[in-house]
């Protein structure tokens, strides 16, 4: 396993489509614990390929707290069925829009179907938390960022403070 960059916007790359996997093979699921180690060491809550530059459709979960450990959940090919007509708002953040967060609104509850780690066709119902960000990295998927939602001056102020940031961050002092 290795952890991966993360591409940050105003990369090109995070607006594109991913593409369907044919088969979980030992390729797939290598991307995916990569992903999961790239998570954890950002760290962060879900990741989806794009975001390490990987066009496939491919997202790792994890919501575990400290004192309750639940295994990840790795998402091939992950499509919402069904989403309730109940919204909900988070703080989101993403690590490819580093320390920047907004409330967003979306449906509470969201049915989805993926394959699994190993290839196996699963069903999910999900609500609160899970759903959100089931439904936040199924968007990466489809090159949507979680500003998108955002009216175009409170998007392009955090786009400005992150391109603000890498250039502080690429300045080097001698």
């Amino acid at each position: 396993m290795s952890v991966k960059k993360i591409f940050t916007i105003p990369d090109p790359i995070l607006k594109k489509k991913s593409l369907p996997i044919k088969n979980v093979d030992s390729s797939v699921k290598k991307l995916m614990d990569d992903m999961l180690e790239t998570m954890y060491a950002a760290p962060g809550i879900g990741l989806a390929a794009v975001q390490v530059g990987v066009l496939k459709r491919v997202v790792v979960i994890d919501l575990s707290k400290k004192e309750e450990k639940t295994p990840p959940l790795f998402f091939v090919n992950p499509e919402i069925i069904s989403t309730s007509e109940e919204q909900v708002s988070y703080e989101e953040g993403c690590l490819s829009i580093p320390n920047q967060f907004a409330e967003i609104k979306r449906p509470k509850r969201c049915h989805v179907k993926y394959l699994d780690y190993n290839g196996k066709k699963k069903d999910l119902k999900a609500d609160g938390l899970l759903a959100t960000c089931i439904q936040h990295e199924i968007d990466h998927l489809n090159g949507i960022l979680f500003i998108d939602y955002l009216s175009k001056l409170k998007k392009d102020l955090i786009l400005k403070k992150v391109i603000k940031q890498k250039k502080e961050i690429d300045r080097v002092i001698v």
